[in-house]
């Protein structure tokens, strides 16, 4: 697993991928380069924690817009799980669906978790913040929810006055 983390460093080039939205269109990361894309990696469709950080990236979503920036959340549901969680909590992000898990593993969002003493497989919380050339910019590993939509707002911020 340190290979696949290691991809992820600040400066690399962010792993390609092209995956369906709850609409079955696809969306490929090339296709936004000249903006900053924020990934946030999330277990599962209308649980609490998820629920909640997709509702607070909606609520942002017009301030990352003026910065350049697009939001999308991949889990590892079906297009169809993510249009009834779009609609059920009037969502604005685009949400993409990973069934595969691929996309998940090349960033490090997917491995062993622990629950109540158990060990199992799953998504691992994480953010990626992706620059307009295609690099990794910042990664939030274990992200914990509350606040952590106004971090990556501040992040985006910072980076682009540098």
């Amino acid at each position: 697993m340190a290979t696949k983390t290691s991809l992820l460093e600040k400066g690399n080039i962010a792993p390609e991928f092209c995956l369906p939205d709850k609409d079955r269109n696809t969306v490929c990361l090339k296709d936004l380069r000249s903006k900053w894309v924020v990934l946030y990696f999330y277990p599962k469709d209308n649980t609490s924690g998820c629920t909640l950080e997709a509702i607070d990236f909606t609520r942002e979503l017009d301030d990352f817009k003026s910065l350049n920036t697009v939001i999308l959340g991949i889990s590892p549901d079906s297009p169809e799980s993510h249009c009834r969680f779009y609609d059920k909590h009037n969502l604005k992000v685009t949400l993409l669906s990973d069934t595969e898990k691929e996309v998940l593993q090349q960033y490090g969002a997917w491995g062993t978790k622990k629950m109540y003493g158990k060990e199992y497989e799953g998504v691992i919380r994480t953010t990626c913040l992706v620059n307009p050339d295609g690099k990794i910019a910042k990664v939030w590993n274990n992200v914990k929810v509350n606040g952590h939509v106004n971090e990556v707002m501040d992040t985006v911020k910072s980076l682009q006055v540098e």
